[in-house]
């Protein structure tokens, strides 16, 4: 009896359990915490916070939904959501015909505006026009795919040399140091968060904005309903005043955004092609046809080619050198050479791209020294090839050991009882020996080392991977770019795999005593 009273407890308790209690449907938004304050970022405590990020906990309460940040890479969130990964985009993607027609977009949430950012102390600087009158072109640095890149490109044409990053820190720093970037170009709300605020306090903004656009959220196609829902909500915070609080909380809040209340009662995205933006300026990037660009891809195509040729010869040369030291060398050199190896093979080529391009000029800015910073701040160009090079050249010792130590110990004695010297006799009867042994390995990596150029693009250099990613932003250009850009791959590595192959062979002969 007691048995069945408890199972009757049981029950009713189960039973008592309201279905209210289950957790509500999750509101999935996408977003790049790279981009930085005030769109979306972590504060001291590792908390994300951001104006984008509150304005997504809004309408996910409005919504009855929970909020879940999904971070990614910024040029591919669009992926992400055709995927079906996500339900919503929402950091900082302007309008544009182009991507509304693939991702349909929200009525605006935010109307931005582009502001030219210098350093104080750069008295030939001061207006927008100063960019197409100096002699020497200013280097200007931007946001890789950004409205900012088009605004450049469209209106400065060669005047400027623009120079595109993945972070906005990235770029700032660059001004500040004052070695490879004249200025930059961000949008307003970065401007102010970073430099009227004082962040950077040796960088000004200078000249009135230009080039105003519309933030939008991106949806998934069918998505009609829920996009409908969030217009509503959107234009209810924007009836509300909560949009201009949430705004002014992060000091972004200013004229332009009046006109918020206006795109919200108007047709959605009609409305977008008949209105000049707030300085009179026609703000509609159009996607340029793929024949418009291929003089960009053989660029593209030839800088890939140039770093890869540049930098390995390097990386052989400081791998041999390597290799004899660690094979032949005394403890006090062996010890030191292994620890490069290890180093460099344990950590990845971005993160040391990133240090030789953009932390060693900090240790000049640091101690105060413009001449040290000079010295250290290496040109993209420079950069790409030495961390190509010594990345490269880990493998590459590790590929001479081998070979130095597949080589007979008898043939080192037989050379020293002729009477030659030891580096002698590795000189000229070791390591040639050894190289011959290694030459298929040293193949593979070359062409392994062809494709990592393009990680080159982290640092503004502009090859293959880099300009795929600048052009990406333009749906009806993807599928073309990305098959030349695979074609274009193929058609310089695949001769590299044939001569790979053949080496194998013609190697494998020659240690059998055939011949190839």
């Amino acid at each position: 009896m007691n048995r069945r009273w408890l199972l009757a407890v049981v029950a009713l308790l189960t039973l008592a359990t309201p279905s209210s209690a289950q957790e509500p449907p999750l509101l999935r938004w996408g977003g790049d915490k790279n981009g930085g304050a005030p769109y979306i970022f972590e504060d001291e405590n590792g908390k994300l916070t951001g104006f984008e990020v509150e304005f997504a906990e809004y309408l996910a309460a409005e919504l009855g939904r929970k909020p879940m940040f999904v971070q990614n890479k910024w040029d591919d969130l669009p992926d992400l959501l055709g995927r079906g990964d996500l339900d919503i985009i929402l950091n900082g993607y302007e309008f544009s015909q182009d991507r509304h027609a693939k991702t349909p977009t929200t009525i605006p949430y935010y109307v931005y505006s582009l502001r030219l950012i210098t350093r104080i102390a750069d008295k030939d600087l001061t207006s927008w026009a100063d960019l197409s009158k100096a002699t020497v072109p200013k280097k200007v640095g931007v946001l890789n795919g950004s409205a900012s890149q088009r605004y450049m490109s469209d209106r400065f044409g060669n005047q400027v040399i623009i120079e595109s990053s993945e972070t906005v820190t990235e770029v700032l720093d660059l001004v500040k140091e004052g070695q490879r970037l004249d200025a930059t170009v961000q949008d307003a709300p970065a401007a102010v968060y970073y430099v009227q605020e004082g962040r950077y306090p040796t960088l000004r903004i200078v000249d009135e904005p230009v080039g105003y656009g519309y933030y939008v959220i991106l949806t998934r196609p069918g998505a009609d309903a829920l996009r409908e829902k969030l217009n509503e909500e959107i234009r209810k915070a924007i009836r509300t005043g909560t949009l201009r609080q949430l705004y002014q909380k992060y000091h972004i809040w200013n004229g332009a955004q009046q006109r918020l209340a206006y795109l919200a009662e108007q047709p959605w995205p009609d409305v977008a092609a008949e209105l000049d933006d707030v300085a009179g300026e026609v703000n509609a990037p159009v996607a340029p046809k793929f024949s418009q660009i291929l003089d960009k891809l053989v660029w593209a195509a030839g800088m890939t080619l140039i770093l890869a040729f540049a930098s390995f010869p390097l990386a052989v040369v400081l791998g041999m050198l390597v290799a004899v030291g660690r094979v032949y060398g005394p403890w006090v050199i062996r010890t030191p050479l292994g620890v490069y190896v290890e180093v460099l093979r344990g950590t990845p080529l971005l993160l040391q791209l990133f240090v030789i391009f953009y932390l060693l000029p900090q240790i000049g800015v640091i101690v105060g020294s413009e001449w040290l910073t000079g010295l250290l701040s290496l040109n993209k160009y420079a950069a790409a090839i030495l961390g190509l090079a010594l990345n490269y050249s880990a493998a590459e010792a590790e590929n001479y050991r081998a070979g130095l130590m597949a080589v007979p110990r008898g043939q080192m004695e037989a050379a020293l009882a002729l009477g030659m010297s030891p580096a002698t006799a590795v000189r000229r009867v070791v390591l040639p020996q050894a190289v011959r042994i290694v030459i298929p390995p040293v193949t593979n990596d070359f062409i392994a080392l062809f494709k990592d150029t393009a990680v080159t693009s982290t640092i503004m250099i502009v090859e293959l991977t880099g300009l795929y990613y600048q052009y990406k932003i333009y749906p009806s250009l993807v599928i073309e770019l990305a098959a030349a850009v695979a074609i274009l791959y193929l058609l310089m590595s695949y001769p590299m795999s044939l001569l790979a192959r053949w080496l194998e062979k013609r190697t494998s002969l020659l240690a059998a005593g055939g011949r190839a």
